[in-house]
């Protein structure tokens, strides 16, 4: 299984360009799949770059519906003609960001996808072939991102926060690997995980995602505290973590500190290949 960071919020390669975005090429044995497509056209460039064929994908998957993950399906729809993109129907409603002293930010993706046939609705549970499930309906409260303060989402009586009903996440078994992909967790990372263990009754190999870190209340990274008892958390599952995007700089240098070689960052150009465990 061959993971590459087509988009991400920065880059290990000079050629590799970077926004506040992500889109991941997955390759298994049986299928080639593009997580989240980016903010913009960039992943088309990225992807010439990497030699990678974006006509060749065999489905797409939407993590959630922001535009940092869905704003480049356009440009792959037009360079694919073939794949199926899989998302959650509430992925289409409108959701905005809160600026303080400012208008609320749209930060949806095109509605009007809803009208192409190439697109497919998940349920809680949505298998797409051998090894590959969809999964929603996290409902644990650990460690919540109170960062989802700030994200809204429109409804016929105004703004509400964001229940994250539209994010979904991928888990692929493969040849002794299990590995969890997640867009940003804004169910939270420990969540979402626990999630994965109560489905399939063990934990991942491995976890690709960014972890969405960030204090509502002091418009700062997350505490000390808090950030150690996500990493005792995670470290307990025994998984190898991929971490990116939206976890942001200064989590992340303390969760490594604090978890060491269980966790590396994925910047944009970055390949992974995962064997079975030992």
């Amino acid at each position: 299984m061959k993971i590459t960071a087509l988009v991400e919020n920065t880059s290990c390669k000079p050629e590799i360009g970077f926004e506040h975005g992500l889109s991941l090429y997955i390759e298994t044995k049986e299928k080639t799949i593009l997580f989240d497509t980016g903010a913009s056209p960039l992943l088309a460039k990225n992807a010439k770059e990497l030699a990678i064929d974006l006509g060749k994908v065999d489905l797409v998957i939407l993590s959630h519906g922001h535009r940092d993950h869905g704003g480049g399906i356009e440009t792959f729809l037009e360079l694919n003609s073939k794949a199926p993109i899989y998302m959650r129907r509430s992925a289409l409603e409108p959701y905005y960001s809160q600026r303080e002293g400012a208008e609320n930010r749209f930060i949806g993706i095109d509605e009007t996808l809803i009208k192409n046939n190439r697109v497919m609705f998940t349920g809680k549970e949505t298998p797409l072939g051998k090894g590959l499930t969809l999964f929603s309906n996290v409902k644990g409260e650990k460690f919540y991102p109170t960062g989802n303060k700030s994200l809204l989402k429109k409804s016929e009586t105004g703004f509400e926060e964001d229940d994250f009903a539209h994010e979904q996440n991928l888990a692929i078994e493969e040849d002794g690997v299990s590995l969890l992909v997640s867009g940003c967790s804004h169910r939270g990372i420990v969540n979402i995980v626990e999630h994965f263990h109560t489905l399939f009754g063990h934990y991942p190999t491995h976890v690709i995602g960014g972890f969405h870190l960030y204090d509502h209340s002091t418009g700062k990274p997350e505490s000390p505290q808090t950030l150690q008892a996500i990493a005792q958390a995670l470290l307990a599952t025994g998984a190898q973590y991929y971490t990116c995007h939206c976890t942001g700089s200064e989590n992340y240098a303390a969760l490594h500190t604090l978890m060491k070689e269980k966790i590396a960052y994925l910047s944009g150009g970055t390949e992974l290949e995962f064997t079975k465990k030992q």
